[in-house]
Formats: structure tokens, sequence, C-alpha cells
């Protein structure tokens, strides 16, 4: 393995990968960092891209992370690869409304 922490096949093959994916490849950044449990990629991608980088039920990420594996190990190297959520993310875990909408299941005053 090289000492410098930019530089990996693992991260070259992230970038081609996703940029192979994404409708913006201009906006995919890729960095890389060493520890001793192994090396970490941050993957950031525009917001509009973050459904093709994950894909149905994540099995685009996970094979992503799959072959990271098999990456690593011809490096003896442990390689992850994180995914991080972009500014503004529509994503908005735990808000429930208080209020259900017009007209829905949960409406008492639904005339039948």
């Amino acid at each position: 393995m090289t000492d410098d922490t930019s530089i990996g096949i693992d991260k070259d093959f992230v970038e081609f990968i996703v940029k192979s994916i994404v409708s913006q490849p201009d906006k995919v950044i890729v960095t890389r960092s060493v520890d001793d449990m192994g090396v970490l990629l941050t993957l950031q991608v525009a917001k509009e891209d973050m459904g093709k980088v994950i894909g149905r039920s994540g099995q685009t990420a996970k094979s992503i992370r799959i072959l990271l594996r098999v990456i690593g190990s011809k490096e003896n190297v442990r390689v992850n690869m994180k995914i991080v959520e972009p500014e503004g993310g529509e994503v908005k875990g735990g808000e429930i409304d208080d209020e259900a909408p017009k007209g829905s299941v949960l409406d008492d005053n639904l005339e039948v």
C-alpha cells in the first residue's frame, strides 16, 4: 500500500463507477483517508443523483462496497465507503404530521 492517502486503485474505482452512473459526474467527489482500521472512502454526489448511487433497497451501494472489499483483499486492507447526504437532502427522519390529510383513512368526517 502506498503512503499517499490521496491516491489508490480503490478511489479510482469508485470515481469511475459512480461517474458512469450519475447524470452530473462533475459533482462527484471521493476523498480517501487511511487509519488503523483501514481505508475509508467518502463519496459525495449531487442531490439528484443520490437515488442512482444508492439504488433500489441500497443494492447499488451494496454492490460497490462488495467490489471494494475484493479490491482491498488484494492489498490486505479493509476498505469501507461512506456516502455523504448532500445539504438540503429530502430525508427527514422522525417527522410526523399532527393531523391526517383530508380524505385519508384516518379522517373521521369522511362521507361514504
